[in-house]
């Protein structure tokens, strides 16, 4: 009993694509080495002593072992008992094939393409011996050794044509266009049409710049396939990239005709429309293409990433076309976190802050496994100076992610701005120490914790953390105004202050605020008239009933007690002043 080959595949036989001359004649010198070698082996079997009853039988049992180990992914197991197999039936085509096939599974490329090139020698009409030969060529990128292997297994082989689609791709791998061509045009003939060929053929042709042929081929496809709207839809799309916007449009409705409901059509309509500045059809076609629940969510996402590239636009128009598309895309998938998250980027860059973090929790409530989203969240509290929100927001966020060191410092933030700068601290002093090659971040926990440390009247750690904040960023301009500011309220480092708090009026002549600090930091220093002529300057915006305190107290110090009265008065209607303003309009007199 002989050891059993792999069957062919079936199908009618074929010739071989048409090659170039040169190729022809090096495919007839392998041939004629093959036969050589055929020859040989059939004169050195012939020449040999046939194997006994037992040998046959014991060579069948360990192919049918190797092939067992084989199988079971044992390649070391499986190649000992085939190559004993081997051993006593070296011209079996059958066991050449195992051992070259155990070879390439196990990585042994050299051994798998000599005994795979054995197995056609023995056994020339086995398809499946060629396409593990081609296998382990391409595998090695040996793409023009593959491609002969399949010209010779079309040639060999009877019933092997479908092998055509092989070869072609082989052909479009090696970027050898005329050869692709030839062989699918040979397919053609054989199967007639076929739209994996007419695709390829497209393919080609666009990529020799033959923009009419790959159309004619997507005509022929639409002709052999007339209520499939995919096609046309493929054919609308390669006039309006190939900017024959007229035959886009035409193409396009016919599609439509064909599936009036189809969003690729309005898709295609809508590019189209916009390349011929045509922005209201442009729109409207879009919204036709987002009112069809056909239009998949991964696809509406890109679409309207597209257009958050391009926000905000000044065209308020634009801004609300997203708006909306953002709208029916939640409308369409009100269970998929992503339309949220996309609709709160939209709201957030047209400057609807609140929605946007409203809908931000919408998709929270679905995912809430996305730091970003609760990144933006927390963002957005802080923008719209909600404490409250902001901390609740950073407790949950930190919940899911307690590593992340921007969510302990709004919380720090938070808990600082509810007067509780024990827990401020705390999460401030937490987060800073997860900061990892950030030093903009780091300047921004030693910028709150020098505010913090000040607020628990703890100076030296105060102005450690301002000094550490001034070596990340030395123009902070924050931390040099709330530095030099509490170094003049503790009357220390006046020369220092004077220093941080002018370099900050410097670049910031006429903030009402900053000349309050400066100002403030001169009448430490009694210099009451350079504090005037700061403040006289602040006087002429502000609206901050502590500055025109302030005010008052410099007109005081340089005898102009009336005027400082008025001043005091002013500052009490507006509020926000010091504990003393009562005493000191009581008295008519300046407490410190």
């Amino acid at each position: 009993m002989a050891v059993g080959h792999a069957q062919a595949t079936e199908g009618a036989p074929q010739p071989p694509a048409k090659l170039s001359r040169k190729e022809q004649r090096a495919l007839e010198k392998e041939q004629r080495e093959l036969d050589k070698k055929l020859a040989e082996a059939k004169a050195k079997r012939a020449a040999a002593p046939p194997l006994t009853e037992r040998e046959r039988e014991m060579s069948e049992a360990l192919f049918v072992e190797g092939v067992k180990y084989v199988l079971l992914e044992d390649y070391t197991k499986g190649l000992e008992q085939l190559l004993k197999a081997y051993s006593l039936s070296p011209d079996n085509a059958a066991i050449n094939y195992k051992i070259a096939e155990a070879n390439l599974l196990s990585g042994n490329l050299r051994d798998a393409t000599n005994y795979a090139e054995a197995s056609i020698r023995l056994d020339s009409k086995n398809a499946y011996y060629y396409l593990l030969l081609a296998q382990i060529q391409a595998t090695q990128k040996q793409y023009d050794g593959a491609t002969k292997t399949y010209a010779a297994l079309i040639k060999q082989v009877p019933n092997s044509g479908n092998y055509l689609f092989n070869l072609a791709d082989l052909y479009l791998a090696q970027n050898k266009l005329p050869e692709a061509l030839s062989t699918l045009d040979q397919a053609e003939k054989e199967f007639g049409q076929v739209d994996e060929i007419s695709f390829k053929k497209q393919q080609i042709y666009l990529k020799q710049n033959k923009l009419d042929l790959a159309l004619a081929e997507g005509e022929k496809l639409i002709k052999a396939n007339p209520t499939e709207s995919r096609y046309v839809l493929a054919q609308a799309e390669m006039y309006a990239s190939n900017n024959r916007l007229p035959d886009a449009v035409r193409v396009a409705q016919q599609a439509l005709r064909l599936d009036p409901d189809n969003p690729q059509a309005h898709m295609i309509l809508a590019e189209v429309y916009r390349q011929q500045s045509q922005p209201d059809e442009a729109a409207q076609q879009l919204k036709q293409a987002f009112a069809s629940p056909a239009l998949d969510i991964d696809e509406r996402v890109r679409i309207l990433v597209g257009y958050i590239k391009q926000l905000p636009n000044p065209k308020e128009s634009i801004n609300q076309l997203a708006r909306d598309l953002a709208a029916e895309t939640i409308k369409t998938y009100p269970k998929d976190a992503k339309s949220y998250a996309v609709a709160g980027d939209i709201q957030t860059l047209t400057d609807h802050k609140k929605d946007a973090r409203d809908t931000y929790l919408k998709a929270l409530r679905l995912d809430n496994s996305k730091f970003q989203i609760w990144q933006q969240v927390v963002l957005i509290d802080a923008e719209l100076n909600q404490t409250d929100s902001l901390l609740a927001h950073t407790d949950r966020a930190l919940e899911l992610f307690p590593n992340q060191s921007s969510l302990w410092f709004y919380n720090g933030a938070a808990h600082l701005l509810k007067k509780q700068p024990q827990k401020g601290v705390k999460a401030l002093e937490h987060g800073r120490k997860l900061v990892v090659n950030n030093p903009e971040l780091l300047g921004q926990f030693d910028a709150q914790l020098g505010d913090a440390y000040h607020e628990m009247r703890l100076y030296e750690k105060s102005d450690a953390a301002y000094e550490s904040a001034l070596n990340s960023d030395p123009n902070n301009v924050q931390v040099l105004n709330n530095y030099s500011y509490f170094l003049s309220l503790r009357g220390e480092k006046l020369d220092k202050a004077k220093q941080m708090s002018g370099k900050v009026v410097k670049q910031f002549p006429d903030n009402d605020t900053y000349l309050d600090t400066y100002a403030w930091v001169l009448y430490k220093q009694k210099d009451y008239a350079g504090a005037k002529a700061a403040l006289d300057k602040a006087m002429q915006t502000t609206k901050d009933g502590s500055i025109i305190e302030h005010y008052g107290d410099v007109l005081y110090q340089l005898g102009d007690k009336e005027k400082a009265v008025a001043e005091w008065q002013r500052a009490r209607k507006i509020g926000g002043t010091s504990d003393l303003l009562e005493r000191k309009l009581k008295d008519h007199k300046l407490y410190e």
